[in-house]
């Protein structure tokens, strides 16, 4: 038997569309990794554009989940750090992967060489 409301949760439908718009669960995936600077995180995930990440950490930022940092160095570096509610989610994306990895098939074409 289920224990979830049978109402509609706009909270919930919110959560699940900011995670869950293209590329975002991967980049919040890779900031939680430990990933700060741009190039890190789209060096991590193949076939992502450059113009696709920064829209993503913008928007990311608007929502409070990254803060960006420009440290005043020659040339200037740019971080992204996830903010308190960005590390609260930890534990969604951590469940989200752990069930990927048992119910989601591995596609031969982008299966790791080992």
């Amino acid at each position: 038997m289920s224990t979830y409301e049978p109402d509609f949760c706009p909270r919930y439908h919110q959560a699940v569309e900011m995670i869950g718009r293209r590329w975002a669960g991967v980049i919040l995936r890779e900031l939680l990794r430990g990933a700060t600077r741009f190039r890190q995180i789209s060096d991590a995930i193949p076939d992502i554009t450059d113009k696709l990440l920064s829209e993503r950490l913008k928007r990311f930022e608007s929502e409070g989940v990254v803060e960006r940092v420009v440290l005043p160095t020659t040339p200037v570096t740019i971080e992204y750090r996830l903010t308190d509610k960005g590390r609260a989610l930890e534990a969604a994306v951590r469940e989200l992967s752990v069930w990927a990895e048992t119910w989601l098939p591995v596609d031969a074409e982008t299966a790791p060489v080992r």
